[in-house]
This record gives C-alpha cells, sequence and structure tokens, in this order.
C-alpha cells in the first residue's frame, strides 16, 4: 500500500492562526498544476514502490481554490501515470464556502469520494475573528450539497481554545457538528505558531490564551461527547463512525511509504524522507527544468525508533512492542513503566500493546518526548 499526497498551496485570503505553506498568488495556480503533472513524471520513473496507489489526499492551503478543468487535469495526470486501487481513497480538502453547486457537480465526475472541511467553529462571531472567509451557515450548505451529489464520506475539522470560550459554546459547536451527521471529526486546540498573525496578537498582549485545564476538559467532554455518538476516538485528534477512519491519514501513523507532490511537500521511502521546496516560484522553476527541487534526509535506526513512538502512540492501537527491535523494546518498557504506574499509559500483556490511557492523552506530547531515545 502506497499514498499520495498533492499540495495545493493557493489560499483567497490567509486566516490568524495558520503555520502551514500557502500563497494567495492564485494567478500562478495554471503553471502549478502543470508542474505537479510534471512532477508525478519524474517521480514515478525513480519511485518503483509507488506503482500501485491506495490513498490520494489534495491538501493545502486550499485545493477547492482550483478551477475545475485544472482539477480534472490533475486527476487525469495521476490515474495515467500511476497504477491507482479501484478502491482508493481520494480526499479533498475545501473551504465552506468554496462548495457551490458548480464544484460540486465537478466533484462528482471526479474520483473523489471524499471531502475534508474545515468548519472550525459554529459561531460567526470566532470566525471573522479567525479571519476565516465562511459562515456557519455556509458549513452547513457545503454538506447538504455535497450529499446531493453523491459524497458519502464527509469529515470536517473543528477548533476550541479560543481566547475567552467556555464550555457551554465548546458544547454548541459539537452539537452543531454532531447535527451534520458527518462521518469523521478532526478538532484541534488553537495552537500559537510562531510568524502567524495570532502569535503576534499574543506576544502584543491583545489576546490572552485559554487556561490549560480548561482545555482539558473541552477535549474530554468532546472525546465523551463523540464516543456516545458512536464515534471512535482513533487518534489524538480524530474521530470516526465505523469504518471511516481516513485511510491515508492513518498510512502516516502505520509508517506506510507515501510521496509528496507540488511546493512544500513531504514525502517518506521507508528509510529516508524527502521534502520539496517551500516556495511556489521556485518549485515551477525547477520543475520545468526537469529536475524535483527537494532534500533529502537519511533515517537512521534512532530516528525510525523514535518516529515509530510519535506515530504509533497517537493511535488507538497503540506500539505494537513485539515489532521493535529487541533492544528498542527494552529502552521503551523502561521508559514507559513510570508512566503506567502514574496512570498515563496501559501495557497490554496479551498483546504487547503500549497505549495512552485516558488519563495520557492530553499530555502525551510530555510521555512520547521521554519515550525517545536522544538523538
Amino acid at each position: 500500500m502506497a499514498g499520495i499526497y498533492v499540495h495545493v498551496p493557493f489560499c483567497k485570503s490567509r486566516c490568524i492562526y495558520c503555520g502551514f505553506f500557502s500563497t494567495t498568488q492564485l494567478a500562478m495556480r495554471q503553471r502549478y498544476v502543470e508542474a505537479l503533472c510534471r512532477e508525478m513524471q519524474l517521480q514515478s520513473a525513480s519511485s518503483s514502490q509507488f506503482s500501485h496507489i491506495e490513498t490520494v489526499y489534495l491538501g493545502g492551503g486550499t485545493p477547492s481554490q482550483l478551477e475545475g478543468e485544472q482539477l480534472r487535469s490533475l486527476f487525469s495526470c495521476l490515474y495515467n501515470i500511476y497504477n491507482v486501487s479501484a478502491d482508493v481513497e481520494v480526499t479533498i480538502e475545501c473551504n465552506p464556502d468554496d462548495v457551490t453547486p458548480q464544484l460540486a457537480d465537478c466533484l462528482a465526475h471526479l474520483p473523489v469520494n471524499r471531502v475534508s472541511m474545515g468548519a472550525q467553529t459554529f459561531s460567526d462571531e470566532r470566525l471573522r475573528w479567525l479571519r476565516r472567509r465562511h459562515t456557519a451557515d455556509q458549513v452547513r450548505r457545503a454538506v447538504h450539497l455535497l450529499r446531493q451529489t453523491g459524497i458519502g464520506n464527509i469529515s470536517i475539522d473543528l477548533m476550541y481554545g479560543f481566547p475567552g470560550e467556555t464550555l457551554p459554546e465548546w458544547h454548541a459547536d459539537i452539537d452543531a457538528a454532531l447535527a451534520l451527521g458527518v462521518e469523521h471529526l478532526s478538532a484541534y486546540a488553537l495552537s500559537i505558531e510562531e510568524g502567524t498573525a495570532l502569535h503576534a496578537m499574543v506576544e502584543e498582549s491583545r489576546v490572552e490564551e485559554l487556561a490549560d485545564e480548561l482545555q482539558r476538559q473541552m477535549y474530554y467532554d468532546l472525546k465523551d461527547r463523540l464516543e456516545v455518538r458512536g464515534y471512535e476516538h482513533y487518534e489524538l485528534s480524530n474521530f470516526a463512525l465505523p469504518g471511516r477512519r481516513s485511510r491515508h491519514n492513518s498510512s502516516y501513523w502505520n509508517h506506510t511509504p507515501y510521496i509528496g507532490l507540488g511546493a512544500g511537500a513531504h514525502s517518506f521511502f521507508g528509510t529516508h524522507r524527502q521534502w520539496n521546496v517551500a516556495d511556489v516560484q521556485a518549485y515551477i522553476n525547477a520543475i520545468e527544468a526537469g529536475n524535483i527541487p527537494a532534500e533529502t534526509e537519511q533515517l537512521n535506526d534512532d530516528t525510525l525508533y523514535n518516529e515509530t513512538v510519535m506515530t504509533a502512540l497517537r493511535t488507538r492501537e497503540g506500539i505494537a512492542l513485539d515489532t521493535l527491535p529487541l533492544h528498542y523494546r527494552h529502552y521503551c518498557e523502561c521508559q514507559a513503566q513510570r508512566y503506567i504506574e502514574s496512570g498515563w499509559l496501559k501495557l497490554d500483556d496479551k498483546t504487547s500493546r503500549l497505549r495512552l490511557t485516558r488519563e495520557g492523552l492530553f499530555v502525551s506530547d510530555r510521555v512520547m518526548a521521554d519515550l525517545f531515545v536522544p538523538v
């Protein structure tokens, strides 16, 4: 199994919290799509392990900012170059206000069978504060439109921990999301990324971060409310109805190889990683000259072990200790012992799996860091 991630960095405007690589230079979209198709050819020539593709994910940025003909061209190239599985999962990220009848109809005639939308909140006031372009009603209309055109697998993103947010307000957001009947839900605490407008606001004391204890309660209230409604908490920030886990994102957590296409995109080849230059113009120029503008990092055993800890421990299944080389297994068990005693980790003797407990979920970063081998 292998996956393809396609980075579409174009955004109509920038949100105050976003730390992802993106650009508002929409005039470059056509040349960029042509460069993506050319990169597919260059990558396929040197990456035979990606001859059979199980998942495709268009992320950003805002992939729904591409025009219909550009999306059709992109998928035509991908399917001509790669051997794509008949039951492939194809996800596209969309902004709710981009989901017009025209876009929905376009997606219905493409291989797309899963849509991920950044709702973030159902408070129009907070959406304006985030500088999001959509309203809460546009989220609802987008879901309705996608359902009408046959998209049966929809995920939405929520955020919590806004300055001044209360528990009842967070509960209202959760309830609004549940009312849409979406198959998948991702939820993230509002994070302060350096270099963002939000970071500057915090530095200038114009906004105050929410207390950790209140954010902890919001996280557990989310977990409880979704699980009661039948959603499986399968990864730290992700919840899915039965059979609706994100197959593509799960491949990241399972250390499955994947190829990243586009400016700023990362690839994982099992023993090494590769990442393209995070500059649209430099990326296009290099690809047009027949070169992939990428840097490579060879992964040693310590780094691979640390990445296994970081990814596997995020999941419901946890770390399969018996898949680790013996000396790493002994190290992991030794480091984990105090967290097992404190109730933040649990070791299942029957399956040899090490998992975060409910109490350990909110402090997962601290636990993972202590299981790492120093490099």
